[in-house]
């Protein structure tokens, strides 16, 4: 047995693995979807993702210089921050937000629902990504209904309740209106997937797929 110990070769050779268990398994992967995919699988190593990420519009989309708001801090943490800086990124989370906690309890609507109202608001051309609440997605999906145009949507929630109905839903209006998605079908996902998938992308717009290139 060989022993890894450089974060490089350990990152490497999970993804030999997984493109040749992805092989085995005889699941063709689109180039255009590759990085997101695999990442998703390196991070859960759950080969189900590489049949329920479904993506809308075509290819992945470039995030230079794009606002990127998560539904939870988790998500948020996970995000390459030397990628960010070399996009000209900025990134966010407003659950933790006063201003957000107060709409929902006003509203008697989750901080999820506040939040994505209160970042629709000041960025409505943002990616959002969410991970965690159905909640925000049937939320984004009200908002694009009355104009509403994310620059993309990773719709990738982990649960029981309303989540594979949440993430119909978005899908269905990113679909109508041709907003760009990546949505985990079913009731898999998480803020480390949606973490996964904003770093593939991330990566790959910064040439930074190869370990070697972020001084790893």
């Amino acid at each position: 047995m060989k022993t890894y110990t450089r974060p490089a070769d350990i990152e490497n050779e999970s993804m030999r693995i997984i493109s040749a268990e992805l092989k085995e398994r005889g699941i063709e992967i689109p180039g255009n979807f590759e990085a997101v995919v695999k990442r998703v699988i390196h991070a859960t190593a759950d080969f189900e993702f590489a049949k329920t990420l479904t993506f809308v519009c075509g290819k992945c989309m470039d995030l230079h210089q794009k606002t990127i708001i998560t539904d939870t801090n988790m998500a948020l943490s996970g995000i390459s921050k030397p990628s960010l800086q070399k996009l000209g990124c900025e990134a966010f989370c407003f659950m933790a937000d006063p201003g957000v906690a107060a709409a929902a309890k006003e509203n008697g609507t989750t901080r999820a629902v506040a939040a994505m109202e209160y970042a629709a608001e000041r960025y409505p051309g943002a990616v959002f990504a969410v991970g965690n609440a159905p909640t925000a997605l049937f939320k984004l999906a009200e908002l694009m209904e009355c104009g509403l145009r994310p620059a993309l949507v990773i719709a990738v929630p982990v649960g029981f309740v309303n989540v594979v109905e949440g993430k119909e839903e978005i899908l269905r209006a990113c679909r109508k209106y041709e907003v760009p998605a990546i949505v985990a079908r079913g009731r898999k996902g998480g803020s480390t997937v949606a973490a996964a998938i904003l770093n593939a992308l991330l990566y790959e717009a910064a040439g930074m797929l190869a370990p070697e290139s972020r001084g790893w």
